[in-house]
């Protein structure tokens, strides 16, 4: 059986906004006034105090008086992307795992941006939530301090990087460029190219970029990789890749794309400049969102147990929370892997 760390109480070596002030050489009503009316802080003032908050990961406390111990029903999540559909079943199996017992959802958007998450972890952290959820294990200076210092559960989702501190619940994405390029190759493809997503931040991207190349180069195939316009829209950015590759003396004869929405975006590109899919280019991407078995050719793509990292990440707060048993191996249990969904567009 495992044994449970004992937990801090809460609140307990919490930086107070009076610590902060002293470190900056201002009032604390000086502080309160950054957060609340900064417009009424000099910028000198506003400066010094945001290398203080930086440096000590200071959180503020935005629960009333007598609220400020107490353990609410709330969790936190930030996600990179809440209008798209890749995180949408992640979501709705968090949410509903948490609200069987009594617990709800409080969710932001960063858009791969480490500094909206940042600002995003400090807000939540501010209302001091039952834990905290955060996707991939890439963050911020600042963000890495807050979440060392939290006394709440942190679980990372849609990565899974076991020696860190925080629990991983997800996935390895260099596996999932392995699995990509052995995949490809495998069907006698040699000249194959990998996609970027246009969204900048998007580092999750980048480990299925170099899994990918790696893996190629280890079979002897020299890859390309294609940037597109940094924050294009993804159909257009998956348009501007296939336009591009294919315009080429020498063009590829596969490309794995870095999500499903770059992938439509190249292979109806690719269509209408008269290009038939496979046989002049095979396109394969990675999300497998709702259209891509609509498509015509059907899109080829990997499968994220997007779900399941939902399901399991809520399971895991409620049992660091005492709501649920802890299951034996769990260390094990939460690694999960991505499934080749093989269609005509390969």
């Amino acid at each position: 059986m495992n044994e449970q760390k004992p937990r801090k109480r809460r609140g307990a070596g919490r930086v107070t906004l009076n610590t902060v002030a002293r470190q900056a050489g201002v009032s604390a009503i000086t502080v309160s006034r950054y957060f609340n009316q900064p417009e009424q802080v000099s910028p000198e003032r506003r400066e010094r105090i945001a290398q203080v908050v930086a440096q000590l990961g200071y959180v503020p406390n935005l629960v009333a008086g007598g609220l400020a111990s107490a353990r609410g029903k709330i969790v936190a999540m930030v996600t990179p992307n809440i209008s798209g559909p890749i995180f949408a079943n992640t979501l709705q199996g968090f949410s509903d795992t948490l609200s069987r017992h009594g617990y709800q959802l409080l969710l932001a958007s960063s858009y791969f941006s480490i500094e909206q998450e940042e600002s995003a972890v400090r807000a939540f952290l501010g209302w001091s939530p039952a834990a905290l959820v955060l996707t991939s294990r890439f963050h911020s200076p600042g963000t890495e301090k807050m979440i060392a210092e939290a006394d709440i559960p942190i679980v990372e989702t849609w990565d899974y990087v076991p020696e860190r501190a925080p629990l991983q619940v997800g996935f390895s994405h260099y596996e999932v460029g392995v699995t990509a390029a052995r995949y490809l190759h495998g069907k006698g493809y040699r000249r194959i190219a990998f996609v970027q997503n246009s969204a900048v931040g998007d580092l999750s991207a980048l480990e299925r970029r170099d899994g990918f190349t790696a893996t190629l180069s280890e079979l002897g195939v020299h890859p390309w990789v294609f940037v597109p316009d940094a924050d294009r829209a993804p159909f257009e950015a998956g348009k501007q890749a296939m336009e591009a590759l294919m315009g080429q003396a020498i063009t590829p004869d596969a490309i794995f794309f870095a999500n499903d929405n770059l992938a439509a975006g190249g292979l109806l590109a690719g269509q209408r400049a008269g290009l038939s899919i496979p046989q002049d280019c095979a396109v394969l991407g990675f999300g497998d969102y709702p259209f891509a078995h609509m498509l015509l050719p059907s899109l080829s793509t990997l499968q994220p147990p997007a779900l399941e990292i939902g399901v399991l990440a809520a399971t895991r707060v409620l049992q660091s929370l005492g709501v649920l048993a802890t299951d034996e191996e769990v260390e094990r249990l939460n690694l999960l892997h991505c499934q080749l969904i093989e269609r005509e567009s390969t």
